[in-house]
């Protein structure tokens, strides 16, 4: 027998990789013998720094940079054989690094993650790969470029920050600054959304209620995100018009027209770096999983793209979940064929967090035992 382990992390609670260590020492209890592949995946979002190193064997690089609000933060991110970087911008510009009360889409930037790129671009990447989920941010990836020499100028000629709030008072964009060391690198950037810069689905209307934007400043926000698009064009020669421009508050519109950089699903590329179709060539059984598999979960999710591939592969496919609701039955029509959660005791979450991974290891245990009582009942 041969099995693969790919879950996604536990979020707040276990790696990819220690999932799969437990996975592992669950099945040659059970199956002494058995061969393993262990995968450490990722959606682009949360972990996809951990995953990637962790498969590719690469080094995690620590770097002094500023948060949302502009405070000292230290952020990782990975750095990968052949002169590769793999960031997340949520490491430095991620909603996470706020408290509730500290939420305010007007005042926070893309520095942070503007100041992991430049960090890697002389850390000697040619390659810079950037995961953009969980961002607190809508300024247009201004902040983010002034990191890398941009500057965005008011109407006097005074240079702006660049944080949400300074949306509108764009009039101008001096690029003389930007760093040599952007042309001589090339840019990726994990999206799992098409919304545009503006509009109904845009940037602002969509995602900025959820970084703790006010009824009255999401009218705001999406009126400079208006008038600095103009601005974009009028200097770059080409418009913010593109579906996923809206994604991390702007700042995909910002990495594909100041940087070129290439828009790609998350999972997708996650799964090819780390050869998910190769360890899946023979294999017998897959497992998969997530911290709590809902509705979301077909979509661009860990679990939705490791199904999809063992289906096409014909490998049976389990996905062992910290929890789940009513709508994760949709994933049955993607190719998983078992859904196991972790829970089964009644209690509060805090409770199933601190237990997580007894759970978890209790999961993996009924799972390989469910298979060894199948490996002996006769075939019909």
């Amino acid at each position: 027998m041969r099995f693969v382990f790919a879950s996604d992390s536990l979020k707040g609670t276990m790696s990819s990789a220690r999932a799969a260590a437990i996975l592992e020492e669950e099945a040659t209890r059970v199956f002494p013998g058995v061969a393993c592949a262990r995968l450490a995946v990722a959606d682009g979002g949360e972990g996809t720094v951990d995953a990637v190193v962790a498969s590719l064997g690469g080094s995690r690089i620590e770097a002094s940079v500023a948060d949302p609000l502009g405070r000292p933060v230290e952020a990782i991110y990975g750095m990968l054989p052949g002169n590769r970087a793999i960031i997340e911008m949520a490491a430095a510009s991620g909603l996470p690094l706020l408290t509730h009360a500290e939420r305010n889409p007007m005042l926070t930037s893309t520095y942070g993650t503007g100041q992991l790129v430049l960090h890697a671009l002389r850390n000697g990447a040619t390659e810079v790969t950037l995961a953009i989920g969980g961002s607190a941010t809508n300024d247009g990836g201004m902040g983010a470029m002034r990191a890398l020499g941009v500057r965005f100028l008011d109407a006097s000629g005074g240079e702006l920050q660049g944080t949400g709030g300074d949306l509108g008072r764009v009039a101008s964009i001096d690029l003389t600054g930007l760093d040599p060391l952007v042309s001589r690198a090339s840019f990726r950037l994990l999206c799992d959304v098409d919304n545009p810069l503006l509009g109904p689905r845009g940037a602002t209307r969509v995602f900025a209620p959820q970084k703790g934007a006010t009824p009255q400043q999401v009218e705001e926000l999406e009126k400079g995100m208006a008038s600095y698009a103009q601005v974009l064009e009028s200097t770059l020669g080409r418009a913010a018009a593109k579906p996923g421009d809206g994604a991390a508050g702007g700042l995909g519109a910002a990495t594909r027209l100041f940087l070129g950089a290439e828009s790609v699903p998350g999972i997708d590329w996650v799964l090819e770096v780390v050869g998910l179709d190769h360890a899946l060539l023979g294999a017998d059984l897959c497992i998969t999983g997530e911290g709590h598999a809902d509705g979301q979960s077909a979509h661009g999710k860990v679990v939705s793209g490791v199904a999809a591939r063992c289906k096409s592969a014909g490998v049976p496919c389990v996905a062992i979940v910290g929890g789940m609701d009513q709508g994760a039955l949709d994933l049955m029509d993607l190719g998983v064929d078992a859904l196991v959660p972790t829970v089964i005791d009644c209690g509060d979450v805090s409770e199933a967090l601190a237990h997580a991974e007894r759970n978890y290891r209790l999961a993996a245990a009924r799972v390989f035992s469910l298979l060894a009582i199948g490996e002996g009942l006769p075939r019909l």
